[in-house]
């Protein structure tokens, strides 16, 4: 079995290699330079050039180096008869669900309000907020998401979820498509992005999705910065519509050093860092995939591209 990799980050090729060849050590994978036109049976990539799999016409399948797949579909570089797989978790979720629930507590322990109150030298206990008062939105029910929604229940938080078709999950009050949308923002005091992006949600967090929150709700994003309209924030938060945020995805990353969000001690900025992708997970994850393949066996993490995810 030949397989062809490739990542645009040259600095975590010798360690991805490393983990594809000990999850495949029966496998001949090679490293993709420009004008490699021998045969290769898959590809690994990240954010690939047009060149490499356009050059490629016999691959069998295009493995995704991580879970969100919008990067790749924007850069229109993978042929429509060829099948693209995600990687569904690649030890991501757990990262997820320990941010996200971490995110989740600070607010409602009012420890964010504590923290200005400590930079100001002000000895101020505040009222506990209601358990019953505070629920949460998780806005996107995939793998990830899902994991999420069963840390924030251990924690006896009352959990709501929307997603683009109906689920059903445990203990969580679910809601689906657009005419469900809005019921669904009115019951989250904490709305926790994890939408894959798509033309349907990008900027789906703007001033007309925020303001139906409870106001003073709180907002983190996990997701893709294209989901938040950047320049609708602020004024929420000046309203006191939205009490604060925390933001690991931006619209452009790293975030410029004169961007507002660095000033408002509102915003919680993290570096794109909720979830990073454990590479000896993902590696073994895709051998279990080709094998399937190899099988003619169905795999999860296809991409339905008419959905963008």
């Amino acid at each position: 079995m030949r397989i062809l990799f490739q990542t645009a980050d040259t600095a975590s090729q010798d360690a991805w290699l490393h983990a594809l060849r000990s999850a495949m050590p029966h496998a001949e994978i090679r490293l993709w330079q420009s004008g490699d036109t021998a045969p290769a049976d898959y590809a690994i990539v990240w954010k690939p050039p047009f060149e490499m799999l356009q050059g490629h016409p016999e691959l069998k399948a295009v493995f995704n180096l991580g879970a969100g797949v919008d990067a790749i579909l924007q850069l229109n570089v993978v042929p429509e008869n060829l099948p693209l797989i995600r990687i569904d978790d690649g030890g991501m979720a757990e990262q997820m669900a320990e941010f996200a629930t971490h995110a989740v507590l600070r607010y409602y322990r009012r420890l964010d309000e504590y923290e200005q109150l400590s930079r100001r030298g002000e000895w101020k206990p505040l009222p506990p907020f209601e358990r019953r008062d505070f629920g949460v939105g998780v806005l996107g029910l995939g793998v990830l998401g899902q994991r999420i929604t069963e840390s924030l229940q251990h924690f006896g938080f009352q959990v709501s979820g929307w997603s683009r078709s109906p689920k059903t999950l445990p203990g969580v009050k679910a809601y689906a498509g657009n005419e469900q949308l809005s019921q669904f923002l009115q019951g989250a005091r904490v709305l926790i992005c994890m939408l894959p992006l798509t033309p349907d949600t990008a900027g789906i967090l703007n001033r007309e999705t925020l303001s139906q929150l409870p106001r003073g709700a709180y907002l983190v994003n996990l997701a893709r910065g294209g989901h938040l309209v950047e320049a609708d924030l602020p004024p929420l938060l000046e309203s006191g519509r939205i009490a604060g945020a925390t933001l690991d995805v931006f619209q452009e990353e790293p975030l410029p050093p004169q961007h507002p969000f660095w000033k408002d001690p509102r915003i919680a900025i993290t570096p794109h860092i909720s979830a990073l992708t454990i590479r000896s997970e993902a590696a073994r994850q895709i051998a279990e995939k080709i094998v399937a393949l190899q099988r003619g066996e169905r795999v999860v993490g296809l991409v339905d591209r008419s959905k963008g995810y």
